[in-house]
C-alpha cells in the first residue's frame, strides 16, 4: 500500500495559542524579548500539519518533519491568540508539502512551508533507538 495514499491536497487544519510566559523567546531561549517566541511558532505550524492528517494515515504510519522554510515577521505578546494553519498543497509519494500560515487576529505573523515524509511508526522509533 502507497504509504501517503488517501492524502489529497486540500486537507486543512488549525491549531490555536494563547501566548503565555512558557512561550516567549525569553523562556526558550531563543532571544531575550518577552514576545512569542519563533520557536513556538514553528511548533504550533508544524502542529497544524500534523492535525490536518493524522486522521487520514493508516494504522501504524505517521509524518515526522524534514524541511521547514518560515519566516517570522511580526512579534506577538503574552495574552495574545494565534492560529496555526496548515493547508496540504502536494502529496507525492510519501512526501507531503504544506502551506502553513500564522496569524494574530487579522495579522500575518508568520508564514511559509512544512515538508513531512510518511513513515512506518514502529521502524521509526525502533531505528531512532538502535532497535531496543
Amino acid at each position: 500500500m502507497e504509504q501517503g495514499a488517501g492524502l489529497t491536497p486540500g486537507l486543512i487544519a488549525r491549531v490555536e495559542l494563547l501566548v503565555g510566559d512558557a512561550d516567549t523567546a525569553q523562556a526558550l531561549g531563543s532571544g531575550d524579548v518577552p514576545v512569542l517566541g519563533t520557536p513556538r511558532v514553528l511548533a504550533l505550524a508544524e502542529a497544524a500539519t500534523v492535525a490536518a492528517t493524522s486522521s487520514h494515515l493508516p494504522a501504524g504510519f505517521t509524518s515526522v518533519g524534514v524541511h521547514v522554510q518560515l519566516d517570522h515577521r511580526s512579534p506577538t505578546p503574552v495574552g495574545r491568540l494565534v492560529v496555526a494553519e496548515a493547508l496540504l498543497t502536494r502529496s507525492d509519494g510519501r512526501r507531503l508539502t504544506f502551506d502553513v500560515t500564522v496569524r494574530d487576529e487579522d495579522l500575518v505573523i508568520a508564514d511559509g512551508q512544512v515538508e513531512r515524509i510518511v513513515v512506518d511508526r514502529h521502524r521509526f522509533v525502533e531505528k531512532a533507538t538502535g532497535g531496543a
